[in-house]
């Protein structure tokens, strides 16, 4: 990424800071999307491993999303209450000896509950990693920034699926964690040197009641969501679930309109660019959970591809997003987010939908070109998401909103998944199939792009000259 011009008023050590500080969130942001996804090809060899069953295992992916969800919100209060910048630190420490402890695992419960350690401390690293940037970041340069941020979301969950592939076929799936601690480490160093000591703000008292609350709405939704389409779970199971969560959801609304103190800060909504970049934006990365779970079963299952070789093509879309970061910035600033975000959020929605029409004689090159474009397409539309919402902030702000966007993001990227698992499951009933057909995954992707195109109204809401002090 090139680095940002450096504002003459600045020392030299803050300039470093603001250069250096975006690559080590991004490699954060990187290990928390790897691990969320990477540990799904490995479930067989590990379920041998520790004598158990790929289904039991699927409970180590679980118990990592929900430790995600359930700590997301306490993640504003905790940096504002000891710290971003020791937060952050313990976090990202706490995060790779999590993935030791993952890796010299010997029964099921052990990799549990070193899971969920890890999603324990995944929670607090990405949202307190964010607050540091958003603060130290001039306004003027947050967008090239964001630039880089936004990639690795992006690229997260393409490149897990073909790495833990690749590892357990040619290593073992302990190193599917273990490929954390230098990142960790290096991460810790960086810390240290470019990230200056920050006082704790005068913390307001803990809202238990809305942390009690928020978590178990999270947490129900995420499951629920994760739950979608599965025949282990009843569709009564499923939507006992989601009906808690919604309870929970209702209730905390209730209760933050009646504390001075909530935990996730509702009141932000009030802010028309970060109302706007929630829900447009979380209807678009319904796309970055639905996708790579379609693809992968469309190559594989559809085509017959290896896990390794459909990797690769996915891949592509991840090689579209470094493609954009070296001109998304000037994109954005010619034509305006509102523009931007409106047409492109059509133009991504599109080319989703398009990937289901791939058929087993389609060339590679194609498929390889048409997920190029779509990366490019995303990583154009996950910038200037991530940089509207908090164009209007000031630095009080930051820690809620950054808890609040996390929050958000975790419940749109499982609600997609969901709705891609759900529609295929209705798709099959429907036609009266028993195994899964290629008519079904094109459905699916037909129902995700939709889902997507729908953030083309909520763009269009923005004014005219949206977040132009960025521009």
């Amino acid at each position: 990424m090139t680095a940002p011009p450096a504002s003459p008023t600045l020392s030299e050590r803050q300039q470093t800071a603001i250069r250096a500080i975006p690559f080590i969130v991004g490699c954060a942001l990187f290990m928390q999307m790897l691990d969320a996804t990477v540990v799904a090809t490995a479930l067989p060899q590990m379920a041998r491993s520790l004598e158990t069953t790929p289904i039991q295992m699927n409970i180590t992916i679980t118990s990592y999303l929900l430790a995600l969800a359930v700590f997301v919100p306490i993640s504003g209060w905790a940096s504002d209450r000891f710290g971003a910048r020791r937060v952050f630190l313990t976090a990202i420490a706490l995060f790779s000896f999590s993935s030791v402890l993952c890796a010299l695992a010997q029964t099921l419960m052990q990799l549990v509950t070193a899971r969920t350690l890890q999603g324990v401390a995944g929670a607090m690293m990405v949202p307190v990693g964010r607050v540091i940037l958003l603060r130290i970041t001039p306004k003027p340069q947050l967008l090239r920034a964001m630039t880089f941020l936004s990639m690795p979301a992006l690229i997260g969950p393409i490149v897990g699926p073909p790495l833990g592939g690749f590892l357990v076929t040619y290593a073992s799936w302990h190193w599917i964690f273990l490929i954390n601690v230098p990142v960790g480490v290096v991460g810790i160093a960086a810390i240290l040197r470019y990230v200056e000591v920050d006082v704790p703000q005068a913390s307001n008292p803990l809202d238990w009641l809305g942390f009690l609350l928020s978590s178990v709405c999270l947490a129900t939704l995420v499951y629920g969501f994760e739950s979608l389409g599965e025949s282990e779970m009843s569709l009564y199971a499923v939507l006992g679930l989601m009906g808690t969560g919604l309870l929970c959801g209702f209730l905390y609304v209730w209760h933050a309109r009646r504390t001075p103190y909530p935990i996730i800060d509702l009141s932000l909504l009030r802010i028309p660019t970060f109302a706007v970049a929630v829900l447009g934006g979380n209807l678009c990365r319904f796309t970055v959970g639905a996708s790579p779970f379609l693809l992968a079963l469309l190559l594989q299952v559809g085509f017959g591809m290896s896990p390794f070789m459909a990797g690769l093509i996915t891949f592509s879309s991840a090689v579209g997003a470094l493609l954009m970061k070296f001109v998304a910035s000037p994109i954005i600033k010619r034509f305006g987010f509102r523009q931007v975000l409106a047409w492109n959020a059509v133009l991504s929605a599109a080319l989703v939908a398009v990937c289901g029409f791939f058929q087993i004689h389609t060339p590679i090159w194609v498929m390889i070109g048409t997920l190029t474009i779509g990366g490019i397409s995303r990583s154009l539309q996950f910038t200037a998401i991530n940089t509207l919402a908090y164009a209007d902030m000031d630095n009080r702000q930051m820690s809620q909103a950054s808890s609040f966007s996390a929050m958000a993001q975790q419940l749109a990227i499982s609600l997609g998944v969901g709705l891609a698992a759900l529609t295929l499951k209705l798709s099959m009933q429907w036609r009266g199939g028993t195994q899964l057909a290629g008519i079904d995954v094109q459905i699916a992707f037909l129902v995700a792009g939709l889902m997507s195109a729908l953030a083309y109204f909520s763009f269009r809401r923005l004014p005219k000259d949206a977040a132009a002090a960025l521009r």
